[in-house]
């Protein structure tokens, strides 16, 4: 069953034609899909649409009041208002998204198809090694994207021609067709097949770049990468993307980092994470070992008695915060405590005398035993 259209708005059945065009106007911008890419806003701003037209007639309004969505669906043919009356959803629609290349209708679209476009954005996916994406640095990418054609400065017209404008729509880029019914005038309005929405027509098309006005090239680029960068994190790099038409800027290009796993290293934020393996002897007696951190080897102190899974903390020595590389996380060491599965005959009688005078039992399976108590 269709929603209310009332509801979709956010009106009240009593509301006047104003308070209508207002919400209509409202939601159009929030939903509209060159600026909603949520999922959902494109059916969502299709209804709002729907229901504005419905609402924005009093005929057809009136029907709706009083047969719901049969009174303006199938045989009632209820559809896009006549775009000559520029008190209507075109003129409401052009208003609104005039900002948008192609949305606009009428005397303003041609307007506005002859004027600048901006390019389209580029992505680029680009892959890390952890300790480049812990400090960061410089970068060499390989990007291929559209620049404007330096012979014809992006007109697609060879030196000394010009483009003429589209006969077919007149120069503004789009053609109408109107339906009359007995209920109204249904006007479709779609692209120009003739100029493909541009407006203009190249004759004489620029040998360089057959008459696009762009050409594909590819191109290295050197990027910093800031430190503390982790998966997901995104770049911009400003009007690396495609060139825009009509002299228009050019799109921006958005590199994606992806961190390489590291062999010895783990990342928990901004804290790094890693393992360190012991003797069941240097657990007991305590030692200096040298451990690896991501800047290089560091002295670390393993208390006497240490037990295992301990976790040791290296202040300062984890990733630096992405904005404010002064500030770093920690290093934080589990302590791996290696107890062995032979021991030499030597070894074994000493542990045996350890275990008589510590008053443990021992015999076949006893070391096991003993050293299992003697982490508890």
């Amino acid at each position: 069953m269709a929603r209310d259209y009332y509801e979709i708005l956010g009106v009240s059945r009593d509301a006047d034609k104003e308070e209508i065009k207002q919400a209509y106007r409202r939601l159009a911008r929030k939903y509209h899909p060159d600026v909603n890419k949520e999922p959902g806003a494109e059916e969502r701003f299709k209804e709002i649409n729907r229901a504005y037209e419905v609402l924005s007639e009093p005929e057809t309004r009136e029907r709706y009041n009083r047969f719901g969505e049969a009174g303006v669906s199938g045989g009632a043919g209820v559809g896009f208002q006549d775009m000559g009356d520029m008190g209507g959803f075109a003129d409401i629609f052009e208003s609104i998204f005039s900002g948008f290349a192609g949305s606009g209708v009428g005397g303003q679209t041609q307007r506005r198809r002859s004027g600048p476009v901006r390019g389209d954005d580029l992505r680029l996916d680009l892959k890390l090694d952890f300790r480049e994406a812990v400090f960061g640095g410089e970068k060499e990418i390989r990007i291929s994207h559209l620049e404007t054609c330096e012979v014809c400065s992006g007109s697609g017209a060879k030196p000394g021609t010009r483009p003429r404008t589209c006969a077919t729509c007149s120069g503004s880029g789009q053609v109408r067709r109107v339906t009359r019914t007995p209920f109204g005038s249904f006007t479709q309005v779609s692209t120009c097949p003739t100029c493909n929405g541009t407006g203009m027509v190249v004759e004489d098309k620029c040998d360089s770049c057959d008459g696009k006005g762009t050409n594909q090239v590819t191109k290295k680029l050197k990027i910093t990468i800031p430190a503390g960068v982790d998966n997901g994190t995104r770049l911009r790099i400003s009007q690396e993307g495609d060139a825009g038409q009509r002299g228009g800027p050019a799109g921006d290009l958005y590199v994606y980092l992806f961190v390489n796993e590291d062999e010895e290293f783990q990342r928990d934020g901004i804290n790094v994470l890693s393992e360190i393996k012991v003797s069941y002897l240097q657990a007991v007696l305590g030692c200096r070992l040298e451990v690896n951190t991501v800047d290089g080897p560091v002295e670390l102190i393993i208390p006497a008695g240490t037990q295992p899974n301990t976790v040791m903390k290296l202040e300062n020595r984890g990733v630096p915060r992405l904005g404010n590389p002064v500030s770093r996380g920690d290093h934080l060491l589990t302590v791996l405590i290696d107890i062995p599965t032979k021991v030499t005959p030597e070894e074994r009688e000493l542990l045996e005398k350890l275990a008589k005078i510590k008053g443990d039992r021992t015999g076949k399976g006893g070391l096991e035993g003993f050293l299992g108590n003697l982490f508890k």
